[in-house]
């Protein structure tokens, strides 16, 4: 596995990540026995990246990853995420019954508790999940930047913000990265984000690199997803934009065939291929698709494939937001 470094301040690290959020929640049942051989499977393929945040299962999905990281501590790079809370008033809200708090306050509390669910001393990038704009970003920031000090925290990132909001929090502490979705479905980093991160040296972290499962092909129809499958209420999966997405699939498909691999892992090189700032970040609870993305890292795309993949799925080609209305509320502050 080749090595990227995370932003101009941080380590290397591996060129796949594995974000470990459908272990323990929005994508269907879980299982914990196969999520710990996925975790330790994932280690042994010197895939040393791993994503969580405490809202994942409300904190199950930090107690999943503990007894491995810590057995396996010199092997792992930790990146989790506070900001998303979760109260009976729906309020103001990302999603039913959640809030986003980003004050100093809670980031202390957030990083405290998540380090007792995780049994570690020290996270290796923590995050900033989701921002609520009635708190200062500079007053998030130095809160984290303090968490630096006292040693909880190595480096500090920031999730789904504009590129204004990462200029003002690289001004009062060293940002070392920005993750947002990014996949030849979704390509609005493209616009401003990638160059703002680069102008500061910051790496971008993709999460969603295989448009939430669609860009496998293995997905053709709502009835696959259950409905305890975050997917089954998000408007790309919705039956009036289904079928424009999985046309556009069917050409990803159609490339990946004559590259020989499958669409994940031509989607993956895509990815691989807009820069070494960009670290992908592919989410699975089992061993066999852990395997296939990581294997992407063996793939050298011509520039001829690139552009073939970049058409195949122009910006803005796909069809529907990509969380409901009340979630995309809270991206881009």
């Amino acid at each position: 596995m080749r090595k990227r470094s995370v932003g101009a301040i941080g380590p290397e690290v591996s060129a796949i990540g594995l974000g470990c959020m459908g272990m323990s929640m929005a994508y269907g049942a879980g299982d914990d026995a196969e999520s710990v051989r996925t975790l330790n499977r994932a280690l042994d393929l010197g895939v040393n990246h791993l994503d969580t945040a405490d809202m994942y299962g409300r904190g199950r999905n930090e107690e999943l990853l503990g007894p491995i990281v810590r057995k396996r501590r010199d092997e792992v790079f930790l990146a989790t995420k506070f900001g998303n809370r979760f109260t009976g008033d729906a309020g103001t809200t990302a999603s039913p019954g959640a809030y986003v708090d980003s004050t100093a306050q809670w980031a202390r509390e957030a990083c405290d508790a998540s380090l007792a669910r995780l049994g570690i001393d020290t996270i290796d990038l923590y995050y900033l999940h989701r921002r609520n704009p009635e708190t200062p970003i500079e007053e998030t920031v130095a809160a984290l930047a303090e968490l630096v000090v006292d040693g909880k925290v190595r480096f500090i990132g920031l999730s789904e913000v504009s590129p204004a909001t990462l200029r003002a929090a690289h001004a009062v502490h060293p940002v070392a990265a920005v993750q947002m979705e990014y996949s030849l479905f979704t390509r609005d980093v493209e616009q401003e984000m990638l160059a703002t991160c680069r102008d500061l040296g910051v790496a971008l972290v993709a999460y969603s690199p295989v448009g939430r499962g669609l860009l496998t092909g293995t997905i053709s129809s709502r009835e696959q997803l259950g409905a305890d499958d975050f997917r089954s209420g998000a408007p790309r999966f919705a039956q009036e934009n289904l079928d424009t997405n999985l046309d556009l699939v069917a050409r990803v498909r159609e490339v990946a065939a004559e590259i020989g691999c499958t669409p994940a892992q031509a989607a993956l090189a895509w990815l691989l291929a807009q820069g070494e700032d960009v670290l992908p970040i592919p989410g699975t609870k089992r061993v066999r698709y852990l395997e296939e993305n990581a294997a992407a890292d063996d793939l050298r795309l011509t520039g001829e494939q690139v552009a073939r993949l970049s058409a195949a799925v122009p910006p803005g080609a796909a069809a529907g937001e990509r969380y409901p209305e009340r979630a995309m509320g809270f991206l881009g502050k």
